[in-house]
């Protein structure tokens, strides 16, 4: 692998700030499998559709940033016999940024109507370039990928 990876995960915003309270992400309802794919030290920017789990209040707006921790997904016991897979993350300091504006900037999204539709699978790789930007508009300072390639900003 030639350094860290980029991904974009998707969960409502009230999820999302669970997971930054408490220093962890979780994906695609608590899938282990999903979780394996990432590596301590990647990037990861969460995508929220919409404020509330199943509601109807529409955000659309990329809500929290960060990188992998050292570790492997571990699962959590929340109750219910509910128990989810979850990575510890180091989130930044961030503002939320609304997609809208960037849709024709983002690789992922340029060009497409259907934009969306994609992000259903919730945990998709990105490329350099959009999390760059995507880290620029949230006012984010990811660190500096790996092998002396230059800094994000």
């Amino acid at each position: 692998m030639s350094g860290p990876r980029n991904w974009l995960a998707v969960a409502s915003a009230e999820h999302v700030r669970r997971g930054r309270a408490e220093g962890f992400m979780q994906v695609c309802h608590g899938k282990a499998a999903p979780l394996r794919r990432l590596a301590p030290g990647d990037r990861v920017v969460y995508y929220s559709p919409t404020e509330t789990f199943g509601g109807q209040d529409r955000l659309q707006a990329f809500t929290a940033i960060g990188t992998l921790r050292r570790g492997s997904p571990y699962q959590v016991e929340m109750g219910e016999g509910f128990c989810p897979f979850r990575r510890d993350v180091d989130w930044l300091a961030a503002r939320p940024q609304p997609i809208a504006p960037l849709l024709e900037r983002l690789d992922l999204t340029r060009g497409q109507r259907n934009w969306g539709y994609q992000f259903r699978f919730g945990l998709l790789a990105l490329s350099v370039a959009d999390m760059d930007l995507i880290a620029h508009a949230m006012q984010a300072a990811l660190p500096a990928r790996a092998q002396g390639d230059l800094a994000f900003s």
